[in-house]
């Protein structure tokens, strides 16, 4: 088969490797089209990989074509997105149904070969399969819709209360989403794009604020008759954004970091009262996954895609990029600013 292999530090050619095999409990799947996520440009463009050659590649749809003995979730022929973590399911965290934060896991597209391929060979567990009136380049987006989500169960999420996303990146998107679907008095999304925040907007964003503005945080504070908000999430993992999560926060507020942020993070004595004063409770999120495995978070967005009230927009997009041109998609992050949205490898002949 044909596949985009990371062979060396920035470069990844598109060559001819051996088709991988079918084994007990597992599936093989044709890959439509496979997300570049934000985690992908550093193993790629800084040598972030675990080792040389290997092909990325964990946010994807496609077609099960070849099932491996024993299998029942899935046939051929079976529309499926795939859960990219392989956690051992033996240690103690995995016990506890905390797959996320398992201790000997496995990762598709990082630890072992991905779907930045025409096929990609998964456990049967990891194969979730969606509607067929749900479009390919939007099943891709699985992963994103469920790391959102999941920083909502991390943080006990009800409605009724004024709720901020920090950042208006694909993870955000669907973070405002989700708060809107299990009910929310406004949601508002925060973002220094005007494009993101239009895009909020058509999505069903109740408010959005442009960072930028001088006067933003008073416009911010306005929206809830100035007493904060109830839950924030921030999705950037920039800084500046962690900081005005402490600031937006209203007394007794939840804060969630789903955002991984690359530098260092400090805080004035000043700023971290926020969280004594106001008694707020601080979480982090990491990735997607609850019992039984793979967990709700995935049953629930293949549920909410069918019927579409968890919306999928063109704005989502950047570029589809055949995936014989990945070295150039990569080269593409190498200009800040410049790439707003998923960039989608595609199998597909169009």
């Amino acid at each position: 088969m044909r596949a985009a292999v990371v062979t060396e530090n920035e470069k990844v050619e598109y060559q001819e490797i051996p088709e991988p095999e079918v084994k007990k409990g597992y599936v093989k799947v044709k890959v439509r089209y496979s997300g570049i996520c934000g985690s992908d440009i550093p193993r790629v463009l800084n040598h972030g990989v675990h080792f040389y050659p290997i092909v990325l590649g964990h946010e994807f749809s496609g077609d099960v074509v070849e099932v491996g003995e024993g299998v029942t979730k899935v046939k051929v022929g079976d529309r499926v997105s795939g859960a990219p973590l392989v956690p051992c399911m033996k240690c103690s965290d995995c016990q506890k149904g905390n797959y996320s934060l398992c201790k000997h896991y496995s990762f598709i597209g990082s630890r072992e070969q991905g779907s930045n391929a025409d096929y990609v060979v998964i456990p049967e567990q990891n194969a979730v399969p969606f509607d067929k009136s749900v479009p390919y380049d939007q099943a891709a987006m699985f992963e994103p819709s469920t790391v959102a989500l999941h920083g909502l169960f991390q943080n006990d999420y009800q409605g009724g209360e004024y709720v901020a996303i920090l950042g208006g990146g694909t993870v955000g998107m669907f973070t405002m989403q989700w708060a809107k679907i299990f009910g929310s008095r406004k949601v508002v999304v925060f973002d220094i794009s005007e494009e993101r925040l239009a895009l909020a907007k058509r999505l069903g964003a109740d408010e959005t604020v442009n960072t930028t503005e001088e006067d933003f945080m008073k416009k911010a504070m306005e929206i809830t008759g100035n007493s904060g908000y109830g839950f924030v999430f921030e999705t950037a993992g920039q800084v500046a954004t962690m900081h005005m999560a402490f600031e937006l926060a209203a007394n007794k507020a939840h804060v969630c970091f789903i955002g991984t942020p690359h530098e260092n993070l400090s805080f004035t004595p000043a700023q971290w009262e926020n969280m004594n004063r106001k008694e707020f409770k601080l979480t982090g999120s990491w990735m997607s996954y609850s019992a039984p495995y793979p967990g709700k978070e995935w049953e629930l967005t293949a549920h909410y895609f069918a019927t579409g009230q968890l919306k999928f927009d063109p704005g989502f997009i950047y570029k589809k990029i055949p995936m014989s041109q990945a070295q150039e998609a990569f080269q593409l992050f190498k200009t800040p600013g410049l790439v707003k949205g998923k960039i989608l490898l595609s199998n597909e002949e169009d």
